[in-house]
């Protein structure tokens, strides 16, 4: 008789709310058979209004003490603006691999095809010294636009809990990143808010001409499964997740079975 093969530790997906749920929902399609940790730092949405310091430290603490607690096999921070600020201290502090989420600048660039490229992102994420470097470095004969949507977040909030989003807000909240230039328009907007991909067929649907949307997520799946190796086979392929194997934690200690039922269908 052979021994029952041990559950296979979780991959802690943290954000400040429900917008991480892209990464984890890319996550879970990537690598079927790894339990998943959701944790949403409803406490402290949204991450945009704090101080840089004050983020960073609130941040590193809590996720140094989830990581105690849970013992996660590896933390994804599936936020953009804790991203930019967290990923070297809460490196300096865990033993297990931190994989972060930054604006896909440089993919933008090479898919780009009018060179123009929009970074659609919180108002925090487009003033941060990192996005600055991304775009020096990576696409330094782009014309980059930077958008500080300070809505949109709360409308995929909106939308997850079940209520309507306001498609003429919306609307308004993205009508800076289409640009004509010389006959040229807009045909990258990167997605630079885990939030936002939640939100994509409202987009497109409110969008005054198609462009391509880039959704980080597959990538930031991908970087995981890369960073884990081996361990990301855990037990094998096509093993089957043990019921109750995914948890979904919110900080006010709100129920969030709407987001469980969302990382279980991730199709």
């Amino acid at each position: 008789m052979s021994a029952s093969v041990p559950p296979a530790p979780p991959v802690l997906v943290f954000d400040s709310g429900a917008g991480g749920m892209s990464v984890a929902r890319q996550i879970r399609c990537l690598l079927p058979w790894l339990p998943v940790c959701f944790v949403a730092d409803d406490a402290g949405f949204p991450y945009g209004d704090w101080p840089e310091e004050a983020l960073t430290a609130h941040c590193v603490e809590l996720l140094a003490r989830l990581v105690d607690e849970l013992r996660p096999c590896a933390v994804v921070i599936a936020c953009n603006t804790a991203s930019t600020l967290v990923l070297a201290p809460l490196r300096a502090r865990v033993s297990i691999p931190v994989v972060g989420t930054v604006p896909a600048i440089k993919p933008a660039a090479e898919r780009s095809r009018s060179g123009l490229v929009t970074v659609l992102a919180t108002p925090a994420t487009v003033i941060r010294d990192y996005t600055f470097d991304l775009i020096r470095r990576f696409a330094p004969d782009t014309a980059i636009t930077l958008v500080g949507a300070r809505r949109l977040a709360g409308l995929a909030e909106d939308l997850v809990a079940g209520r309507e989003v306001d498609l003429s807000v919306l609307a308004e909240e993205i009508a800076p990143c289409f640009v004509e230039k010389n006959g040229a328009r807009t045909d990258v907007v990167v997605l630079a808010c885990t939030h936002y991909p939640l939100l994509l067929p409202q987009l497109m649907k409110v969008a005054p001409w198609e462009v391509d949307w880039l959704d980080p997520a597959p990538a930031i799946a991908r970087r995981l499964a890369n960073v884990l190796g081996e361990a990301a086979m855990f037990p094998q392929a096509g093993a089957a997740l043990p019921a109750g194997a995914d948890r979904v934690i919110a900080t006010t200690g709100t129920d969030m079975s709407r987001l469980l039922a969302l990382l279980a269908h991730p199709g």
